[in-house]
């Protein structure tokens, strides 16, 4: 079956899906969910937007200066909420494989989460390696509340979104070229 990249979305923590929105990192880092098919992290489309997740945010695994995020991200939400606002679109503009933890601990100053949560991360499915997916991110001009649907829920990396209009909704960078290619270029050179 031939998937509609255009509704694609990737779940994240909502926590991490402002810092993204905010322009405050431009990296997410995936090994795969616990129910993906193959158990696995695969990239299914280069385009996406961000839907973002509550349930398995926890402030001991973001760095000091994020961790009251989360309370922001939980006001109005509820497990009995029937949909979801995306707010965000995403590029992939580039897919780094992260095999070292030395690699990893050069990165801290371009994300949110801690060091011993990026390095767990790192060491789960240990022969496998960790997808740094540096992410050109824009803004919805508004919100698009989406329908959360049974098959949206579980421990897996991407969903296709069930909503009418998402495609015609304006959007506009985070940052701008020269602000994201600072940023690409800061990675970069951490990574040497």
């Amino acid at each position: 079956m031939k998937v509609d990249t255009q509704t694609m979305a990737l779940k994240e923590w909502a926590v991490a899906v402002e810092a993204l929105r905010t322009g405050q990192q431009i990296v997410i880092m995936r090994k795969g969910g616990i129910r993906e098919e193959t158990k696995e992290f695969h990239i299914q489309s280069e385009s996406f937007f961000l839907f973002p997740t509550y349930e398995h945010q926890q402030k001991q695994w973001l760095q000091p200066a994020f961790a009251h995020r989360i309370d922001e991200t939980l006001r109005g939400w509820s497990r009995e909420d029937t949909e979801a606002a995306v707010r965000c679109y995403a590029e992939l503009t580039e897919d780094i494989l992260i095999t070292h933890q030395e690699q990893l601990a050069k990165l801290s100053g371009e994300h949110i989460w801690t060091d011993s949560f990026a390095e767990e991360r790192l060491k789960w499915k240990r022969a496998k390696p960790l997808h740094l997916m540096l992410l050109r991110v824009y803004e919805l001009v508004e919100p698009v509340r989406v329908p959360i649907l049974p098959s949206y829920t579980g421990c897996k990396s991407w969903i296709q979104l069930e909503a009418d209009g998402l495609n015609d909704i304006a959007r506009k960078p985070v940052l701008d070229d020269a602000s994201f290619q600072l940023a690409v270029q800061r990675i970069h050179s951490a990574l040497r």
